[in-house]
């Protein structure tokens, strides 16, 4: 069998690469492909599906379970989509970025799984991250951002990844007005359980978070990372009538969630998948001070000043009038967590930043992360599946399943 390795970064677009091979119109080299059968795996894919159910109460992957594709984690839905895949007598697959937002667990089961099927079809693996190529996928190229695919092999990924040169070598910017805090702890839960529907979700969890400190929250898919999140940003009911405690104020004390959204600065992929708004670099940043995604009012002189210090550091001051959404996505998340540190909140909370980042992106955005830990005072959250390589938090906070919820263990 002739497997493919594609190696990709955030300015290819392999959607075109893929319809072409599914269409019968392949790149050379892959001439074989016009002739046999195929289908991808993809989110793309796995977003089709749930549109069929949801929308039009049609089951496809799913035929034979009780349970709906949207209901399962990331793990479940590929694994279940790859299944269905398996009964429609193919060829070959095309594996697009299979393993984004696995954990380590679920990946390594997952290379497992392909593994033990590559001796009956073919893989065409489309990869960012170079840790994700599987050893049996040994015919390699890269795709480029004009569509050629050239040949590129993992040594000469990892060459050109460690020559990436630091860009971050101004100072951080300081805030405009310093958020006011003289207590010690930022966070407190103390004995949190939470169920949904008398499942157990969170078993008596017990984590301070103080002033300065740099933690990454890791566990399983499903082990309850997000409802874990929505506690600590107020914005989970269940936090009523426990010991949990937000800047120093009891949740349901009469607590504002927008006076706790004004000390927390928040970025997860999910805030721009879905936006389309025509603002500016700048301005998106801007936005930061106001908690708005996109600005919608006019910015005041010191506000654009400050905004250019940032962009100054980020390399990307000329791009200040470019159309945010039209950035690459590792220059888009640059500017997210700018946009989140731009009023130095006390706390900030960068959940799963680096998902469908290639490895140069996500060393930059590693590298901007570890900056603001070492010159700022704002404590940081750092949520991801991924062991980033040079991330360099202080404290890991390990969410761990067991059958009545999940419990908590600091590692360091």
């Amino acid at each position: 069998m002739e497997h493919w390795t594609i190696f990709i970064n955030n300015t290819s677009n392999p959607t075109n690469f893929i319809e072409s091979v599914l269409n019968g119109n392949p790149p050379i080299g892959f001439e074989k492909f016009s002739t046999i059968k195929g289908d991808v795996l993809s989110k793309a894919k796995i977003d089709y599906l749930i549109n069929e159910e949801e929308k039009h109460d049609i089951k496809i992957a799913t035929e034979d379970t009780s349970r709906s594709l949207k209901s399962m984690s990331s793990g479940e839905q590929k694994k279940t989509v790859l299944d269905y895949l398996l009964t429609t007598n193919l060829d070959f697959i095309i594996l697009d970025n299979p393993f984004d937002n696995l954990d380590l667990e679920s990946k390594e089961n997952l290379k497992i799984s392909l593994k033990k099927l590559s001796s009956k079809l073919i893989f065409i693996l489309l990869i960012t991250r170079k840790d994700d190529a599987l050893d049996f996928a040994k015919n390699q190229k890269k795709l480029t951002e004009n569509g050629l695919l050239i040949d590129e092999s993992i040594a000469e990924l990892e060459a050109i990844k460690s020559n990436t040169n630091n860009p971050f070598l101004l100072s951080l910017p300081k805030p405009l007005k310093a958020i006011i805090y003289n207590n010690k702890t930022l966070i407190s839960l103390k004995n949190i359980q939470v169920n949904y529907d008398n499942k157990p979700i969170l078993n008596h969890i017990n984590w301070e978070i103080n002033k300065r400190e740099f933690w990454q929250l890791k566990g399983k898919n499903g082990s309850g990372k997000t409802t874990l999140l929505s506690m600590i940003t107020g914005e989970n009911s269940k936090g009523y009538g426990q010991e949990l405690f937000l800047f120093g104020q009891k949740k349901g004390s009469g607590e504002s969630i927008w006076d706790i959204k004004k000390k927390i600065g928040y970025y997860s992929p999910t805030l721009t998948n879905n936006f389309y708004g025509e603002h500016t670099v700048e301005h998106m940043l801007i936005s930061g001070l106001n908690d708005s995604i996109g600005l919608y009012k006019y910015p005041t002189e010191i506000q654009v000043r400050l905004a250019k210090e940032w962009l100054e550091l980020l390399q990307m001051h000329s791009q200040k009038n470019d159309i945010f959404v039209d950035l690459p996505i590792g220059q888009q998340r640059l500017v997210m967590v700018a946009r989140a540190m731009i009023k130095h909140p006390l706390l900030l909370i960068l959940d799963e930043p680096t998902e469908n980042l290639d490895d140069d992106s996500a060393t930059l955005f590693v590298e901007l992360t570890n900056k603001i830990s070492r010159e700022s005072d704002t404590t940081i959250l750092f949520v991801s599946h991924r062991d980033e390589p040079g991330l360099q938090p202080k404290k890991i906070f390990e969410l761990r399943k067991t059958e009545n919820g999940s419990i908590g263990t600091i590692l360091k």
